[in-house]
C-alpha cells in the first residue's frame, strides 16, 4: 500500500474516533439539559449557560482531532 493512501486512512480514522465522543457527550448533554429545563422551568437560564460552556468543551475536543488528522495528512 502506498504511504499517501496509509497516510488518508489514518487521517480518516483519527478525526472519526475524535468525533465519536464529542458527538456523544454532546448529544448526552443536551438532553439532560433540556430534561433539566423541563424539570425545574426557572433554573433554565442557569442551566442553559452551564450547558453550552459544556458543549463547547466537548467541541474542543473534535478541534483537536481534526487538527491531529490535518497533521498526520499533510505532514
Amino acid at each position: 500500500m502506498e504511504l499517501e493512501a496509509i497516510k488518508s486512512i489514518a487521517a480518516a480514522a483519527a478525526i472519526a474516533l475524535g468525533a465519536f465522543g464529542p458527538a456523544l457527550a454532546i448529544g448526552m448533554l443536551a438532553g439532560k439539559g433540556l430534561e433539566a429545563v423541563g424539570r425545574n422551568p426557572e433554573a433554565a437560564q442557569k442551566v442553559q449557560t452551564a450547558m453550552i460552556l459544556s458543549i463547547a468543551f466537548a467541541e474542543a475536543i473534535a478541534i483537536y482531532a481534526l487538527v491531529v488528522a490535518l497533521a498526520i495528512k499533510f505532514a
